[in-house]
């Protein structure tokens, strides 16, 4: 990381109930960046909520949707960008991310992740018969891509915010010290 890659984008990647977006908004605030939450975004874009998109147009379309968003995040700067889950399970959302900014990989334990996400009714991904084997399966199927982009991977559940921002301040370098 250069002076220069001080105006970069940091993107919180991982599982939904990671705390991609709590960590995000602190982040930023302490960065004086712009908080973006992805799936926010494809929810502002179509007007619609994303179990919505998920029923009309499935999986693929929202991936679709969320591609595009990516894409259009990644053009701009200076920004903290909560990516929803899946947003790795395509090549070109993992290409602009790496190439447009500092990826921070958030792996919660499964039984967090679950606990965190149990009772919410609006991850169209768990409403399913047994939500803790779906997150098991999404695990394995993304844990792999989450570690092949990430600049940095944070691990644990117990960590306050302020010591997650702390780390990650260290971590990420002195551009990103203010």
């Amino acid at each position: 990381m250069t002076i220069e890659d001080d105006k970069r984008n940091v993107y919180l990647i991982g599982l939904m109930g990671a705390g991609k977006t709590t960590i995000g908004k602190a982040l930023a605030k302490r960065l004086g960046y712009r908080f973006v939450d992805s799936d926010h975004e494809i929810e502002a874009r179509t007007g619609v909520s994303l179990p919505t998109i998920f029923e009309i147009e499935g999986e693929e379309g929202f991936r679709r949707r969320e591609a595009q968003v990516i894409a259009d995040l990644a053009s701009r700067n200076a920004q903290v960008v909560a990516t929803g889950g899946g947003a790795v399970l395509r090549p070109e959302n993992r290409q602009h991310l790496e190439a447009s900014g500092f990826v921070i990989y958030l792996d919660v334990p499964l039984s967090t992740l679950y606990e965190r996400t149990r009772h919410d009714k609006k991850r169209p991904l768990l409403q399913v018969s047994d939500p803790r084997r779906k997150l098991r399966e999404l695990y394995a199927q993304r844990d792999p891509l989450y570690r092949e982009i990430a600049d940095l991977i944070v691990s644990g559940s117990r960590i306050t915010v302020q010591s997650v921002l702390h780390m990650l301040i260290k971590e990420m370098g002195e551009p990103w010290k203010r």
